[in-house]
């Protein structure tokens, strides 16, 4: 089962490598794809859509701002969505990590922190969701908590 990440800009992408240097600590196949919601909404439907057909158990979406992506992904699939709240609007991000953990009921997304840390989490989540149908990866998110939760 693979990972798909999307972001909603390439100035994104030194936060959400942070999800991809874990996932690749558990042994997780992901792909890293830039889809803005508000930019590129026909190729973020696709993307969701085709997402299971393509082996993704669990999509983590990134943006900041109005962080319109990780609703929109969660519309567009039954996958699990994690939600990654980037600063680049108000202070701290706060307007993105209101803009994601407000969803309406039925549309779910799993919210992380703001940044970095939220980046991080949202991939050792992911890899505890994959862990309970994959033993190897199971056996992984096991020592990495007898670890001290560092890779």
């Amino acid at each position: 089962m693979k990972v798909l990440i999307i972001m909603g800009s390439e100035s994104d992408k030194p936060v959400m490598e942070e999800s991809q240097k874990h996932l690749q600590y558990f042994g997780i196949e992901n792909e890293m794809i830039v889809a803005s919601a508000h930019r590129n909404p026909d190729k973020v439907r696709e993307l969701c859509i085709t997402a299971q057909e393509k082996g993704f158990g669990v999509i983590i979406a990134a943006a900041g701002m109005a962080a319109a992506l990780p609703g929109v992904v969660s519309a567009y699939t039954s996958l699990p969505v994690l939600g990654v709240p980037l600063d680049g609007g108000l202070p701290g991000g706060i307007d993105a990590l209101y803009s994601i953990v407000q969803m309406p009921a039925g549309l779910p997304v799993g919210t992380l922190a703001v940044g970095k840390a939220g980046a991080r989490n949202a991939a050792i989540l992911a890899a505890r969701i994959i862990a309970l149908s994959n033993k190897d990866i199971a056996a992984k998110v096991e020592a990495f908590k007898q670890n001290g939760y560092r890779i």
